[in-house]
């Protein structure tokens, strides 16, 4: 929303800056012109009384109130500046037509649109003004219609503080939670002095830590070392279960531009050495603002960097099997703007992605919008988020919890004094997909000790693997968010161990946000083990194996082929529905389907064997349906 510093003095007519003044008063130009100078050094205040005097020696010296109207915005005296650019153009309305531009930028600082829209109009009907200009007051004449008919028709919007947990007298600000919502990382801006003044040289931006516990958050903490310093750190970033961290610090040793991007992982409550991401992801340009995928394979962030849209936009790295980022691309068009794209949010659902901008249209300033990718991985047009969420003032820093229904940002137009943290109910038309997630401990079935093991959720109609993890070294916790309106396998897997597989029937659900609460106990490769899979499916009243099995088959094959001194048996079951003849014939042949899949797949026929056992061996009642399901099932067994 700032004018550019200077705006007016470089586009200033030639006679304002020789000695052909409007003024013909020496006195009143001498004094002009030490205001100029003192504009410059930006000592304001000063500049201000100069300006003042030369307009007390000539009431009609047109270029000391542009003058005094841009010093004024600069401090975000709006009123004041709109009063003086007024007093200005009624002296003469045509001597600086772009003054019409600093004055609708003034009066729409001040959410007063009629009045800004009137003066971008006169701008862009003046006859002296370039294509350049005439358009940017075009441009302008859109937010204010925007505006004007935004606020006619507000969006549901009861913005909560978080509490004197988390906010306090300092600015607190740049939230980020993990999927279940039970950890709240954000930046706070501390006086290093207490007594001192609030300016820049006093003031350190550090990571703080609050806990959901019992209906309310723990009084927040700072993170302390390694990821706080002794420098700034600021615009965190989690993975969906807290255990990578990704977040912008300025001017370390070693960084390579103003701002670069770190990424930090956890083992249990301690957070590694802080990594930069290096080329090609940071450059000697300013890169900030970063945000992690759920499956933490794509980086979204802004940058000035070469080859933008704009001044600053939004782009994306991904990162291959190996942990190497690409050469970030633009988000495109459709999203950044010549003006600016800041604080991408990426939501758990991995399509819709939140930002703010003041190149598209909106209230004014920085708005937020929200654009979402669709399955050939196109963006769809920004939608503005809407009045009175977006405002006049800038709004910047919006995230979005994983069931989707509510927003946190931070905000100094509540308490109209230090920013906070607000959470509210985000209104259901721009709402990303809700997602659920599971959540547990994975330990060795033996000795009960907490194991780290790894983690895929696959999508079953595609077989692409939508989250990759690992749970923690330390105490075995994992987090897993699932989206809805997909079938989904969860695979379990660590080397020495039979893998864990679950499955997940959400196709056709449009809300399951409860939490998965489970503990995944892994078995030690042993004979006489055997483990359930989950993932394998056949036609009704058939041994013709579904397409959806091919992934837990695949899965299978693997772990045959990273254990190749093992053989196993693959056990069919079903429920008690039917003759029992028919259902061991049955659960046989379903098997015999598995074993021969594998057999094609280049495992050894001696290797697999298969039995089918229909009803005689049930893990649960037959006498409701979800405990005929779970008799239904396929499994193997580790025979030597």
């Amino acid at each position: 929303m700032k004018s550019l510093l200077f705006l007016v003095l470089l586009l200033l007519p030639p006679a304002a800056l020789s000695q052909e003044l409007s003024t013909g008063s020496n006195r009143a130009s001498r004094l002009f012109r030490s205001g100029m100078d003192e504009f410059g050094l930006f000592n304001y205040d000063e500049a201000l009384r100069l300006f003042n005097q030369a307009i007390s020696v000539d009431r009609n010296f047109y270029e000391a109130y542009m003058l005094a109207g841009d010093v004024f915005f600069e401090i975000n005296k709006y009123q004041e500046a709109a009063v003086y650019y007024e007093k200005a153009v009624s002296i003469n309305p045509d001597f600086f037509p772009m003054i019409y531009f600093n004055m609708g930028n003034a009066w729409l600082a001040l959410g007063k649109y009629e009045k800004a829209r009137e003066a971008y109009r006169i701008l862009s009907e003046h006859p002296g003004v370039s294509e350049r200009h005439r358009n940017a007051g075009l441009q302008k004449i859109k937010n204010c219609d925007f505006a004007i008919t935004a606020m006619n028709n507000p969006v549901p919007f009861n913005p909560e503080s978080l509490g004197p947990a988390i906010n306090t007298d300092d600015d607190e600000y740049w939230p980020t939670l993990t999927a279940d919502e039970q950890v709240l990382i954000f930046t706070r801006q501390v006086m290093l002095n207490p007594e001192g003044r609030r300016r820049p040289g006093n003031l350190r931006e550090d990571f703080y830590i609050s806990y959901y516990r019992n209906g309310n958050w723990t009084e927040a903490r700072n993170i302390g070392l390694p990821l706080n310093s002794h420098l700034n750190e600021g615009a965190p970033s989690l993975t969906a279960d807290g255990r990578f961290i990704f977040f912008t610090a300025c001017n370390r040793a070693g960084g390579l531009g103003s701002c670069d991007i770190y990424f930090a992982e956890r083992n249990g409550d301690s957070w590694g050495e802080p990594i930069n991401l290096g080329p090609p992801v940071n450059t000697h340009a300013w890169e900030a603002q970063p945000s992690i995928s759920p499956d933490g394979k794509i980086l979204y962030f802004s940058s000035n960097r070469r080859g933008g849209k704009g001044q600053m936009d939004l782009w994306y790295s991904t990162r291959d099997e190996n942990g190497n980022w690409s050469e970030p691309e633009n988000l495109g068009d459709i999203i950044n703007t010549e003006g600016n794209e800041m604080s991408p949010f990426i939501h758990v659902d991995n399509k819709t992605l939140y930002f703010s901008s003041d190149g598209l249209t909106g209230m004014g300033g920085y708005d937020l919008f929200v654009t979402r990718k669709n399955e050939e991985g196109e963006w769809s047009e920004p939608v503005n988020l809407g009045y009175p969420l977006n405002t006049h003032f800038d709004e910047i820093g919006l995230i979005v919890n994983a069931r989707g229904d509510k927003g946190y940002f931070a905000s100094d137009r509540m308490s109209g004094m230090v920013r906070d943290i607000y959470t509210f109910d985000l209104h259901p038309d721009v709402r990303p997909n809700e997602v659920s997630y599971m959540k547990g401990t994975v330990y060795d079935s033996d000795t009960r000790r907490r194991l780290r093991a790894r983690f895929e959720l696959i999508d079953l109609a595609t077989s692409a693997i939508v989250i990759q993890s690992f749970s923690d070294g330390r105490n075995g916790e994992f987090l897993v968010p699932i989206t809805t309106g997909r079938d989904y396998a969860l695979n379990v897997s660590k080397n020495g161990y039979l893998f864990y597989s679950d499955h997940f029937a959400l196709s056709g659900f449009a809300h399951q946000t409860d939490p998965y609460l489970k503990d995944v106990p892994l078995h030690p490769v042993r004979t006489g083990e055997k483990t359930i899979l989950r993932n394998i499916f056949f036609e009704f009243d058939s041994y013709e194996l579904k397409s959806e099995s091919i992934v837990e088959l695949n899965k299978l094959t693997e772990f045959l082929l990273q254990n190749p001194g093992i053989s196993i048996q693959i056990n069919g079951h079903t429920d008690d529905t039917g003759d029992p003849g028919y259902n061991k014939d049955l659960s046989e042949r379903r098997a015999k389907s598995v074993a021969n899949y594998l057999i094609n797949s280049g495992i050894d026929h001696e290797r697999t064997q298969y039995a089918g056992f229909g009803e005689t061996r049930p893990i649960a009642s037959n006498e409701t349906e979800e405990g005929r399901a779970e008799n239904r099932r396929t499994e193997f067994q580790i025979i030597d």
